[in-house]
């Protein structure tokens, strides 16, 4: 069985990790793990360029094939924020329901048909400083009016999925990963692990 680092300290993307790659002969692990607790400046200036920041970050300490996930919310109405900012928005120690309730009062003024936004993944991987897989992904939707639903983490309960006439947060893990940003690029990864490990 391979090791693979996930470049990330959230536990919400790590659970997802592992149930997207389920059925590969890999272990995925995080970076408690491996005691390593120090985390790189993220001062790219897109998704693509943050999760090479990370990647590489953790890749060096690690030594393993690391795959690292970098991804956000854009809304439409407030000019694509939080963006690049999405997990500090609010501040660094605001919880997923204080960002969810301070986006919605943001909101508050603007009516549903105004309301598009977009999820974005991007993933990269990197085995000894060198970038051997990158996927970029979106999933489009809209912030609904009111938190609905209970399961996944982060602006699940307030991101509406038209096709699904739900949010993500009422949907099942399984149903969310076919369609969702991050689901459909790490959809691309296990193809390449796939053949890595092949």
């Amino acid at each position: 069985m391979r090791d693979l680092l996930l470049a990330s300290q959230n536990r919400g993307k790590l659970s997802e990790m592992r149930t997207l790659l389920a059925g590969l002969t890999v272990r995925v692990l995080s970076p408690n793990d491996l005691g390593i607790n120090e985390s790189p400046d993220e001062d790219g200036r897109t998704f693509l360029e943050n999760a090479t920041i990370k990647a590489r970050h953790y890749a060096r300490r690690a030594g393993l094939l690391t795959v690292a996930d970098d991804s956000g919310l854009s809304v439409d109405a407030l000019d694509g924020r939080p963006g690049l900012h999405t997990s500090r928005f609010g501040g660094t120690n605001a919880s997923d329901d204080d960002r969810n309730r301070l986006l919605l009062h943001r909101l508050a003024a603007v009516p549903i048909e105004r309301r598009g936004a977009r999820f974005t993944s991007a993933i990269v991987a990197v085995l000894s400083n060198e970038v051997v897989f990158s996927a970029v992904e979106t999933v489009e939707g809209r912030i609904a009016d009111r938190p609905a639903g209970a399961n996944g983490f982060g602006y699940d309960p307030i991101f509406f999925y038209p096709p699904f006439n739900r949010t993500f947060a009422e949907v099942s893990s399984e149903e969310k990963a076919r369609v969702s940003h991050r689901g459909k690029a790490l959809a691309r990864f296990f193809q390449y692990l796939a053949q890595v490990l092949a």
